[in-house]
């Protein structure tokens, strides 16, 4: 099932995405989608309303280099344990919304990666046990000022100013994501492409690794690291990530204020 958060009429809901021969509608959910839900039966159209984020993540815990390829291209070495870091919640942005080029930088990046979205309360999950505790799947684009992140030696202002981690259109939470076909375009331009089977560590890898040290809540989210590929992006161009069983993440890099 497709799971999008989205406004209308100044009303914020959450509801289930269908397809119909004249288009696309929501179902609306009746409360929120961690827990058993209801559909209410009462259907808007996509084209009216507008996609939020799909979900308002308390924190994002992204992977650096989980991608063999995507270190090489870099200049670095796979590391020996999963480097990760946080993109906080004022980083987080809806397909649609604007990428603000930061102020700071002049060297912007794109980074497509399917994100993971926990569904329950969680803390020192077992390999067996971690599909119990994942909600779905959606898009993710970890935005990057590639110059701050190697002139300040980590990571913080580089990967977690405001709009720099958009999610979407919506969450996925029917599907194996083993072996995915995830890319990015520029402009309509290819620039990356690559599967999920190429990760160096596993989705459950991860939420094992994570979890060891903190407490995971419904809708955070896991990003799981980017293949090769990732450029520059300069005001004006639109960036989308699309991930097979999912769909396309749209982005335009505006300038800032």
């Amino acid at each position: 099932m497709r799971i999008a958060r989205f406004s209308i009429d100044g009303n914020v809901a959450f509801g289930a995405v269908e397809d119909t021969p004249q288009g696309p509608v929501l179902d609306i959910i009746k409360g929120i989608p961690y827990a058993d839900f209801e559909l209410s039966g009462t259907k808007v159209p996509l084209s009216k309303v507008r996609l939020l984020p799909p979900v308002l993540p308390n924190k994002v815990v992204a992977i650096g280099r989980n991608y063999a390829e995507h270190a090489k291209e870099l200049g670095n070495e796979v590391p020996e344990v999963p480097v990760a870091f946080f993109k906080p919640t004022t980083s987080v942005i809806g397909s649609g919304d604007a990428i603000e080029y930061p102020s700071f930088s002049n060297e912007l990046h794109h980074e497509a990666e399917l994100a993971v979205v926990i569904g329950r309360m969680c803390r020192e999950v077992p390999r067996e046990r971690v599909k119990d505790v994942i909600f779905g799947y959606t898009c993710a684009n970890d935005v990057t000022a590639r110059d701050a992140q190697q002139r300040e030696k980590q990571w913080a202002r580089a990967k977690g100013f405001d709009t720099s981690c958009p999610l979407g259109p919506w969450v996925e939470t029917d599907l194996d994501p083993a072996d995915l076909t995830i890319q990015a375009t520029v402009n309509g331009e290819q620039r990356q492409l690559g599967r999920t089977s190429d990760m160096i560590r596993s989705i459950e890898d991860l939420v094992v690794h994570i979890t060891e040290a903190m407490t995971l809540l419904p809708g955070d989210v896991i990003l799981t690291g980017t293949p090769a590929g990732v450029g520059p992006l300069n005001v004006g161009d639109e960036v989308a990530v699309t991930i097979e069983g999912i769909g396309t993440l749209t982005n335009k890099v505006i300038k800032r204020g």
